[in-house]
């Protein structure tokens, strides 16, 4: 009886799962181009699916910034969470599977009187026993299980789109910051230079050698510059606000010297790859096909809700009223049976479950595509950047050439009487501007190099040990090419 039930267990295990009433997952159509436009697509030398983010940026100062920041960041501890609720929620749905076995052992003694006579007995026993295990002919479970399975590989793609994310916000705000300190500088250095104007105006003034236009000119000139000045130190204060968010407290004491705008960019291009690529290194990309692949299981897990459920119970064990004779030969029992049930009527109830559903799978099919044709975006728009941005700041510096040459010429013609200071004040501004315009197009270089790393789906993973306590993430394509239960 021992094998009878032994070969009973093994049998509903095989038989478990033997018909998969699931759609076969396959990706949609792409709506994209099978390239990005060659206009603005430059060779790239490098991959930014093999460069680590502490390769891509050169900077030390913000190599230590990005590294706080994945310690400390509290939203991106909390999407690390997420991915250990998934895991635990995946692992109690597969443990489904298969039979769980539970040990017991127990003793009871009772009494009873019988036509006057006490009669007392007493009972010993020790088993195994298998609670209501669900046959799985349909696939319910099965399903269920990858569903499962699909949403915690969904969270660890959210995670390390998170953790791109993350790593692009510090260095755009930490070029932000290059940036509005190089703007405070010239703002500072511009009225420096105005209030040496402003004074020898006010000589001038007071020689009677010009009208008071030529002062409250120059004194608009400085004006101006101050202005900027105060603007360019409130930006300051808010983006180092910004920063200490992002690195989750306090921004770190001894930080290594940082390097000025124009050193960011060490000359080296990025290679876009094709649109195809995208599928597999960009982490939200990989999320919304696993929540595909989890609404299909649940496709599955509703059609089989239509068949009957079979499930099985048993249990072997010893039973003795001595306890000296527990454990010998004649003590040995077993049991084992079988329950099937089926609703007959429900109301429509599995019906609307599997409309449910079929629902979810259309709405997802729908973001999966959107979502490819967000990062195409993404990437063509970072590519087009690189082209155009740098053409931009080419022709800015021929402009602050040009201007710098109109103000010098205007200085000489006000100084020898042949034009008043109003062109001496137009060109200041103009020079100004120009000046302030290749700042700010200098840090939009940079920037659009740091969108296109995160676009075409960043780099090897590195973490910190402080990282959120667990190890670093895996990539939910890798995880799912190797079936293997965390």
């Amino acid at each position: 009886m021992k094998r009878q039930v032994t070969a009973t267990l093994t049998l509903a295990a095989m038989l478990a799962g033997c018909t998969n009433l699931a759609p076969e997952h396959v990706r949609p159509d792409l709506s994209t181009a099978p390239a990005f436009p060659a206009d603005y697509r430059p060779d790239g030398t490098l991959v930014a699916s093999k460069l680590g983010w502490r390769d891509f940026f050169v900077d030390p100062r913000l190599q230590k910034l990005i590294e706080t920041a994945l310690a400390n960041n509290r939203d991106l501890m909390a999407a690390t969470a997420r991915i250990d609720q998934a895991r635990a929620q995946y692992r109690i749905a597969d443990s489904r599977r298969l039979p769980s076995l539970d040990a017991n052992a127990g003793y009871t003694s009772s009494r009873s009187n019988m036509i006057g006579q006490v009669f007392t007995m007493d009972r010993y026993e020790v088993g195994v026993a298998v609670s209501s295990f669900e046959l799985d002919f349909w696939g319910r479970v099965a399903n269920q299980s990858e569903s499962a399975r699909a949403s915690y590989l969904a969270s660890e793609a959210n995670q390390k789109a998170f953790y791109l994310s993350l790593i692009g916000d510090v260095a755009n705000t930490y070029l932000e910051m290059i940036e509005t300190d190089e703007q405070i500088a010239l703002a500072e250095a511009t009225a420096e230079s105005r209030r040496e104007e402003l004074r020898i105006a006010k000589l001038r003034l007071d020689a009677g050698v010009t009208s008071g236009l030529p002062f409250n000119q120059a004194e608009t000139l400085l004006t101006q510059a101050e202005q900027q000045l105060a603007a360019f130190r409130l930006t300051a204060a808010q983006l180092n606000n910004q920063l200490t968010v992002l690195v989750g407290g306090e921004i770190p004491t001894g930080l290594p010297p940082g390097l000025a705008l124009r050193a960011q960019d060490d000359g080296r291009y990025l290679g876009a790859g094709l649109p195809s690529d995208l599928l597999l290194n960009r982490p939200d990309i990989v999320a919304a096909e696993e929540s595909l692949r989890g609404a299909r299981a649940d496709i599955g897990a509703a059609r089989a809700a239509f068949f009957p459920t079979i499930s099985l119970t048993g249990s072997t064990g010893l039973v003795s009223m001595a306890l000296s004779s527990l454990f010998s030969g004649d003590s040995w029992t077993w049991s084992y049976g079988g329950s099937a049930s089926l609703p007959i009527f429900d109301n429509g109830a599995r019906q609307g479950d599997l409309g449910v559903a079929r629902g979810r799978e259309a709405e997802l099919i729908a973001t999966y595509d959107k979502t490819v044709q967000t990062a195409f975006r993404e990437v063509a728009d970072a590519l087009a950047g690189r082209r155009w941005l740098g053409e931009q700041i080419e022709a800015q510096l021929r402009n602050q050439e040009a201007q710098q040459k109109i103000a010098q010429i205007a200085r000489v013609r006000y100084r020898e009487g042949v034009a008043d200071y109003l062109e001496v004040l137009d060109a200041e501004r103009n020079l100004f501007a120009a000046r302030q315009s290749i700042l700010t197009t200098g840090r939009a270089i940079r920037q659009n190099a740091v969108t296109l790393y995160i676009a075409v789906g960043g780099g090897a993973q590195e973490r910190t040990e402080a990282a959120a306590g667990t190890a670093a993430p895996v990539s939910a394509a890798t995880a799912a090419s190797n079936p293997a239960r965390p």
